[in-house]
């Protein structure tokens, strides 16, 4: 499979898509055409109203992805000028993630460092496979986390927890990084495939508006704590659901004993 598909590629299971990592050999360590690839895929999703989920995950055992590809580091970041035209690229295909209009999984088996764990970082659920491996080791190469991935870092595991990750340059296993809360679930890692679907399967049935609404909802508290200074679009989204079939479908569903039928309108 690794070898007939392209290095990133996307596959629909009815309204779950997955979006695959597909460089094992490589421990699926993500090179420049591929970041914008993922962003071209991220508008493609964010477009299809029939996908109600998306998962994340890499090719093979070994790794979720480790991050970007340091064989690039010569010809497209071997200086500030190019840093910055790589960034444009890079942190345009981790916006397009976290501004999924849909809620996004990251299935991780295996090492999830550097770009890698900051792409998961960009997710909602991050589920774990026992014996995985969580690390942003760029004190080791030199190089700088930048503010936008230091800004969703810091949101997940706060700046002790960012701290003890930067700093020292560690890797740390399954159990610290549940501790910090840089993943949501660890799971045997037999298991992995089973939970990740079943809670995918789980979300779909849902009402597919609701989690729009909800990850805007979370997205403006984290902009704006203080909840002062709303627009006043963003003081009506949390009424906005009651304007809607589903919420209709939701109450009739509810009283009738049977399980609703959401359309996402």
């Amino acid at each position: 499979m690794a070898e007939s598909q392209p290095k990133l590629y996307l596959k629909q299971r009815g309204p779950i898509a997955t979006i695959m990592i597909n460089r094992p050999e490589q421990r699926n360590a993500i090179n420049s055409e591929m970041w914008l690839a993922l962003k071209r895929l991220a508008a493609q999703i964010s477009a299809h109203d029939e996908t109600r989920v998306v998962i994340i995950r890499g090719a093979g055992e070994e790794a979720f992805s480790a991050g970007a590809d340091i064989a690039e580091f010569d010809t497209l970041r071997n200086n500030s000028t190019q840093a910055r035209a790589y960034s444009e690229t890079f942190d345009g295909a981790l916006d397009a993630v976290w501004e999924l209009n849909k809620p996004v999984i990251s299935m991780i088996r295996g090492f999830c460092v550097g770009g890698g764990l900051e792409l998961a970082c960009c997710t909602d659920l991050r589920i774990a496979a026992e014996g995985s491996r969580f690390g942003i080791p760029t004190a080791r190469l030199g190089v700088l986390v930048g503010y936008r991935e230091m800004h969703r870092l810091l949101q997940l595991v706060g700046p002790g927890g960012a701290a003890e990750i930067l700093l020292a340059a560690r890797i740390l296993n399954g159990e610290e990084a549940l501790r910090l809360g840089l993943i949501t679930r660890l799971v045997p890692a037999e298991k992995l495939e089973e939970e990740v679907f079943k809670t995918a399967e789980e979300i779909a049935s849902t009402a597919p508006l609701i989690h729009r609404w909800h990850k805007q909802i979370i997205r403006t508290v984290l902009r704006k704590p203080s909840l002062e200074g709303l627009t006043p679009e963003e003081e009506a989204v949390p009424f906005a659901c009651f304007d809607s079939e589903d919420f209709q479908e939701g109450k009739r569903a509810f009283l009738e004993k049977r399980k609703p039928v959401f359309r996402g309108r």
